[in-house]
């Protein structure tokens, strides 16, 4: 249902994107070529052996993980343009590569954060229904860092760094993460602020450990996954 109704209100904004891809030899390529990510096409168990910090191994971590799979991707039925089809469908199979950089997990607020970046870069409804909606699953607590701290980092991001579609992340996936970040001008997310130290015992560390715990991890984000944002 929610991949239906991403297609079904996707058709304005489709051309624009598709426009913006065929501006640049990359995204021209791809237009060309329609590569798709998915188990058949990567070799996930080589990209799990790349060396720590690259970004094919963040990503075949991130997949191992959380139990993903680049085939659970909607196939599009519903785009009746080819070639919109296939920018909807390279929309959707790429969502994962930026959970990566961005090093947001697939939770309510993690997938929420990412939603607000895609609405900046495509435009597409669907991204603004979700960015707006969803929090309301939230509690009051992530709510203010959403809005405190993660749509801040989304906007910022979402304007500054390449347009994100019209990259061939396939030919990065063995550089290191941080390279393909200072390539694509993609900041990372910031930390969750650590929590106010207690006057309890060890109160000061465990606010000085939730400041250090990578944003894949951070207690702060909701746990509650975001299915959603995964299936769509």
């Amino acid at each position: 249902m929610i991949a239906l109704l991403g297609e079904l209100t996707a058709g304005a904004a489709l051309p624009p994107i598709r426009d913006r891809m065929a501006a640049t030899e990359e995204g021209r390529g791809i237009l060309r070529d329609r590569p798709r990510i998915r188990h058949d096409r990567l070799d996930m168990e080589a990209l799990a052996q790349l060396p720590a910090g690259t970004f094919g191994q963040a990503y075949a971590q991130y997949l191992a993980r959380h139990g993903f799979s680049p085939d659970e991707r909607h196939q599009v039925q519903f785009v009746a343009d080819p070639e919109l089809a296939y920018v909807m469908q390279r929309y959707r199979e790429v969502h994962d590569f930026w959970h990566v950089l961005s090093g947001l997990p697939p939770t309510v607020v993690g997938e929420v954060a990412v939603k607000w970046l895609e609405m900046v870069q495509t435009g597409l409804p669907m991204c603004a229904l979700s960015a707006f909606v969803a929090p309301a699953r939230l509690s009051p607590g992530d709510r203010r860092l959403l809005c405190s701290t993660y749509i801040p980092w989304a906007v910022n991001t979402g304007k500054t760094a390449t347009f994100l579609l019209g990259v061939r992340y396939e030919d990065l996936l063995p550089l290191p993460l941080d390279e393909v970040r200072r390539r694509l001008h993609f900041a990372p997310a910031p930390h969750p602020p650590a929590a106010p130290a207690s006057s309890g015992v060890g109160g000061g560390a465990a606010a000085a450990a939730a400041a250090a715990a990578p944003v894949a991890d951070a207690a702060p984000l909701s746990g509650v996954g975001a299915a959603a944002g995964h299936l769509q």
